[in-house]
């Protein structure tokens, strides 16, 4: 048996960023125009107006002020409220591909190793651009590694859970290293037009590279266990998929076909789960609060994450114990614990105990515990 450790990790953030003012702008348009359009509707009590969104909402709401996405000019138009990107021919890289190389290729830089040093690759992200071939094949292929490659998806936690799968089959011999890569296109599945929900969602690529120990060529962090649980709920769901069209209103614009979540249900549900999966993770590797030195949570909402944080260390997080990025990234799915993890961690020390968690849609939630060693 070996042990697993992760020695490098990368980011990739796209270019156009969004603000909320642009956001609210946009949406503020939009409503004024459907509202115009139903206003005899309205008038008669029969629909209810869209109300405006604004950018204290947002940031009182969840804690976020900008999001990176790979198409500003669709989702600011208020005629079209969703990315537009150009169509791709079959023998170019997709989007997702494109997006994980640049993460993996900073992940292997800072390990010091070279693709062809890599013996699987999981994408494993909220959404996947088709069903098939896999993209982690297609991103094998770009990339130049060795061995393997598939797709797993378990919404907010598929990083976490694809830590477990690689952390498992390094631990086992199975794989030598392995390179898990979330290219999360969240604009993509946002309903965009909802004032509930209009702000959530950011872009961006996370990888991260795990291999044996004994094989790391400078710090890295040992993945001393990790724990992944799921338990059934319709408070997070998207309906969209291969089958809409043999249904009789699946081409319809449903509400359905986008991210849809009860949010009241989800805060009040989702919370103790995440709180007691973390501690029970602790405590079986006798861990206590004391010896953790940072959290990495998933990034969906302040609120949220500051909870957690309470509930996990039994008193209010000193700054920087749990570093929130979702002010600038938005809720990114399963990537935003990762990018927190990737920014803030070279800073620990030798021995120093941190926790990554990602939880959401599912519900699942997975836990990663590491020990850095310098």
């Amino acid at each position: 048996m070996y042990t697993p450790a992760i020695t490098g990790t990368g980011v990739f953030t796209p270019k156009n960023v969004i603000t909320n003012a642009e956001l609210v702008e946009a949406f503020n348009s939009f409503a004024d125009r459907k509202n115009a359009e139903n206003a005899k509707a309205i008038d008669a009590g029969e629909v209810e107006p869209i109300q405006h969104s604004s950018e204290e909402f947002i940031v009182k709401a969840s804690g976020i002020e900008n999001r990176y996405v790979m198409d500003k000019s669709g989702v600011l138009n208020p005629e079209i409220m969703h990315p537009t990107l150009r169509q791709r021919s079959d023998e170019e890289p997709g989007i997702m591909t494109e997006m994980a190389v640049d993460a993996c290729n900073k992940a292997l830089q800072k390990a010091g190793r070279s693709a062809q040093e890599v013996d699987l690759v999981i994408c494993a992200a909220s959404n996947h651009e088709r069903a098939y071939p896999a993209i982690a094949i297609e991103i094998q292929q770009a990339l130049g590694t060795n061995g393997f490659g598939f797709d797993m998806n378990v919404a907010c936690s598929s990083a976490t859970f694809g830590i477990q799968a690689a952390a498992d089959m390094v631990r086992s011999g199975s794989v030598r290293s392995t390179l898990v890569v979330n290219p999360e296109i969240c604009s993509g599945h946002l309903e965009w037009r909802d004032r509930d929900c209009h702000f959530i969602f950011g872009d961006v690529a996370t990888a991260t590279l795990i291999e044996r120990m004994e094989d790391a060529k400078g710090p890295h962090f040992e993945i001393v266990s990790t724990r992944c649980a799921t338990q059934f709920s319709n408070n997070i769901r998207n309906n969209n998929g291969f089958l809409r069209r043999s249904r009789p209103d699946g081409l319809v614009d449903r509400r359905d076909m986008q991210f849809m979540q009860n949010g009241r249900k989800v805060f009040k549900e989702v919370l103790p789960l995440v709180s007691k999966h973390i501690s029970s993770h602790m405590e079986e590797e006798s861990i206590t609060s004391r010896d953790l030195k940072r959290l990495w949570l998933h990034q969906a909402n302040k609120t949220m994450n500051d909870f957690i944080g309470k509930k996990v260390l039994g008193r209010e997080p000193e700054p920087g114990e749990q570093p929130n990025i979702l002010q600038d990234y938005a809720n990114t799915s399963s990537a935003g614990s990762i990018i927190a993890f990737s920014k803030y961690s070279d800073d620990l020390e030798e021995g120093d105990v941190g926790l990554i968690c990602s939880f959401g849609a599912g519900y699942s939630v997975g836990s990663v515990l590491v020990k850095r060693h310098a």
